[in-house]
């Protein structure tokens, strides 16, 4: 049987740039450290070193300007290690400096603090106060809107012998190297010479890479069956040209240089004309987690003899005591019902509808499921709801059940009803164990996969829901110090 514990707090205020992934920017300054000499501050991830903030003078408090550009992958974790160092020369090598002391972190650590802000100690001499740093972290200002354009044409050259024409618009975006690459082909309007192709949603980057005089190339076909399109004309414009919407600034001549060059009285294949340009802001997960979103998680693990009555744990660490004390008491036996506590969850998450919270369940299990068809209802159920399903599964046990769950390829269903979107992420432990004896990698690469799916997840919801997120709080300010003199 599954037994279950909670707890209740922001588990961890993750936060994913990217979506596919996005990028960051930390900035480091140390306090209350007496220093002789001037100091500088190493950035290392794992064991390379990333780069170093200049050298402040003469400073007890230095705040570095210098700033370190990192990718933040939501699904990893990505060890941080800050070195603090006394500078007596310009000698780049560290050997000739004084060590004064480092710190150990995380990204997450420094994305996930109230405010994006982490304040440690700095560990140096054994038994001294060695000061403390502050790392802060937001996100560059990088493009992150999208546009939903509508265009028309009118008089297009009419292209097929016993009708008129099948017209559709091939959106191109120039390169550095002067080269086009497609980034969007609009709907087949059959047999008119005045389409009105449906509105569409494209990212600026894909566009123009976030370059608004870019050169856009957009190119009229006349479809044919046999993919034998034939190119009734094309005309350019550019990101910040379609920017000022409907008006006579976006009527555009479509022109076939063939025809041009061999006709003197050629005036053009038709018009196209935008319609509406209206720009949207894609939100991000971390815009969500600034704005106070909380994210509660739960485990269940594949085991009784608990205390269902009692079944809160104190952070991850609680989480880890109850199952090594559990492990040595346990009486492992079926049934495996995952319905009861999918339930569990549900019935939280059902309570909040305003998208300030957001649920996580992570189910451990060995065995196959006994109420696969409960399970599949909950699911369905759950998936309107702020929630997420991550099923671990541990052991030689065949999990073709759990991968009918996790609904990348087909959305689970009951009773004819299906899933209102994919909340299941299934990963086997065993495709993890890596057979070399690199425990750490292998658990590395298992994190990964296990939360990779959530913030897809949740911004589903959010944006199904339509649920925008709330304004971030101000940034942080730090206290006033009033000087003291005597006379």
């Amino acid at each position: 049987m599954l037994e279950w514990v909670d707890f209740w707090q922001s588990f961890l205020t993750f936060l994913v740039f990217s979506c596919g992934h996005d990028p960051l920017l930390a900035k480091s300054l140390f306090q209350e450290r007496p220093l002789l000499h001037p100091p500088s501050c190493l950035l290392h991830v794992f064991v390379l070193g990333f780069g170093r903030t200049e050298v402040i003078d003469n400073t007890l408090n230095p705040d570095f300007v210098r700033k370190f550009i990192m990718d933040y992958f939501f699904e990893e974790r990505e060890n941080l290690r800050f070195d603090l160092y006394d500078v007596d020369s310009k000698s780049p090598n560290l050997s000739k400096h004084d060590f004064l002391g480092q710190v150990f972190c995380t990204l997450g650590e420094i994305v996930g603090s109230q405010g994006s802000r982490l304040e440690k100690a700095i560990a140096g001499i054994p038994g001294k106060k060695c000061g403390t740093i502050i790392v802060t972290a937001e996100e560059l200002n990088c493009c992150r809107d999208s546009v939903l354009m509508q265009f028309c044409a009118n008089k297009l050259d009419k292209k097929d012998f016993f009708g008129k024409s099948d017209p559709f618009l091939v959106f191109h975006r120039s390169n550095e190297d002067g080269s086009f690459t497609i980034c969007h082909k609009t709907e087949v309007v059959k047999n008119t010479l005045n389409p009105v192709w449906q509105a569409f949603k494209i990212s600026v980057r894909a566009l123009c890479n976030g370059d608004y005089d870019r050169t856009i190339k957009i190119e009229v076909y006349d479809w044919d069956r046999d993919g034998s399109h034939d190119f009734i004309g094309e005309f350019t414009t550019s990101y910040r040209e379609l920017s000022r919407g409907q008006s006579q600034f976006n009527v555009y001549e479509v022109i076939n240089p063939k025809k041009k060059g061999k006709k003197k009285k050629y005036i053009n294949s038709g018009t196209v004309t935008l319609l509406s340009f209206l720009i949207e802001t894609e939100v991000s997960f971390l815009d969500y987690i600034k704005g106070g979103t909380q994210i509660n998680f739960t485990v269940a693990i594949d085991f009784t003899n608990g205390n269902p009555q009692n079944p809160y744990c104190n952070g991850i660490d609680g989480v880890m005591e109850a199952y090594y004390r559990s492990l040595k008491s346990v009486q492992l036996y079926g049934p495996t019902n995952f319905a009861p506590v999918i339930n569990h969850v549900a019935r939280y998450a059902s309570s909040v509808k305003d998208g300030s919270q957001y649920f996580i369940l992570l189910i451990i299990t060995d065995g196959v499921i006994s109420d696969m068809a409960q399970t599949k209802e909950s699911i369905v159920n759950a998936s309107k709801l702020p929630m997420s399903i991550i099923i671990v599964g541990v052991g030689p046990a065949e999990f073709d059940a759990m991968e009918e769950l996790d609904g990348d390829v087909v959305r689970v269903s009951s009773r004819g009803k299906y899933a209102e979107r994919d909340i299941v992420q299934f990963v086997p432990f065993r495709d993890y164990i890596d057979r070399s004896g690199n425990h750490i990698l292998s658990m590395a690469r298992l994190a990964k996969d296990v939360l990779a799916e959530i913030p897809d997840q949740f911004l589903s919801y959010m944006r199904v829901r339509g649920i925008k997120p709330s304004p971030a709080p101000p940034p942080y300010t730090p206290p006033l110090h009033v000087l003291q003199t005597q006379i």
